[in-house]
């Protein structure tokens, strides 16, 4: 970076508005980095459009919804509708976001092409459910009215550093999130489908992560709280969907997202490459924030043990009865 600071060295003088001039320059070099490795697609190209058919309403020759209409099957339907609602949420996480960053310069270029891009996702993942006849099209839309009207307040709003220590962990929880669903949807076309969605996560989290990075060199005790913060008190932003818990206790049996895949494919990946569990020359409050992420990350891989040996016992005694 070519910008220099009389606060470097020195975390707690940082200001969010002077950390996001002094980022600028960072967000520019990734927003560049971005546009040249993005590929633009059409959602309309990943949608089986002809086998598609009319549903009941102004169409005389409405076919009503049933449950065996699609070949997705019950644990990738119950994840494409948390997944889609969660994409749903885009002019909240928009509004957010423009709040804390702004919608000037590069940080404001950026934001309105994480937009445009998040926005394919759920245009592509409604446009197959309807398609499909995966889910029931008027309990998607009422779950859709019910989770937008509830509106979304992000944890971290408070803090600019925190806001980007969180988008880089959850856009990698997505991105996993996605792939998983096509693995477990059984259906070639969605698997497809959501294979295209989470390489766009995964080039966020890239931008993200390395935004994070630089954060570090900036202002690493106060990084390293932000990062604290938010591993310890990390949720998805769709935990306020209708139903939402229900739906990630069987996404987690369903091994499409729980603890173990959390500590080692989402939070582990982005220490790991940042380095910061050997992050040196902390301050006090630094130094204290790493240790009690470190505790915490141990504490974690203890409950994702604990985790998988219930998953195995759990399908020692289905294979079990399967075999009875």
């Amino acid at each position: 970076m070519t910008i220099t600071s009389p606060h470097l060295g020195s975390s707690k003088a940082w200001t969010d508005a002077q950390l996001l001039y002094a980022l600028e320059e960072v967000v520019e070099k990734e927003l560049n980095r971005h546009l040249k490795v993005a590929k633009d697609w059409m959602p309309h190209e990943y949608v089986p459009f002809s086998d598609g058919r009319n549903f009941p309403g102004i169409f005389d020759d409405g076919e009503a919804w049933a449950a065996d209409q699609s070949k997705v099957t019950d644990i990738g339907k119950i994840a494409l509708v948390v997944n889609l609602l969660t994409e749903d949420n885009l002019p909240s996480y928009h509004h957010e976001i423009a709040s804390l960053f702004g919608r000037d310069g590069a940080w404001g270029t950026w934001v309105h092409r994480w937009t445009a891009e998040e926005g394919r996702h759920g245009i592509v993942m409604r446009d197959y459910l309807l398609t499909s006849r995966a889910v029931d099209p008027d309990k998607l839309e009422q779950f859709r009215m019910a989770h937008m009207a509830e509106g979304f307040e992000s944890d971290n709003r408070h803090s600019m550093l925190h806001s980007v220590a969180y988008v880089a962990f959850q856009e990698l929880a997505t991105r996993v999130s996605h792939r998983n669903t096509g693995h477990q949807s059984g259906d070639p076309v969605c698997d497809r489908m959501l294979a295209r969605i989470a390489t766009d996560e995964n080039l966020h989290m890239v931008f993200y992560r390395n935004l994070l990075g630089a954060a570090f060199e900036l202002a690493p005790d106060l990084t390293m709280q932000a990062v604290r913060d938010v591993v310890v008190d990390f949720r998805m932003p769709g935990h306020g969907m209708p139903g939402f818990e229900r739906a990630a206790a069987q996404m987690a049996i369903g091994e499409i997202y729980n603890m173990r895949i959390h500590h080692d494919d989402v939070i582990q990946p982005v220490l790991r490459f940042l380095k910061v569990m050997s992050i040196d020359g902390l301050g006090p409050e630094g130094a204290k924030a790493q240790e009690e992420l470190g505790l915490y990350m141990d504490g974690l891989d203890s409950e994702a043990s604990k985790f998988d040996e219930k998953l195995a016992a759990r399908k020692a005694r289905m294979a079990a009865r399967d075999r009875a």
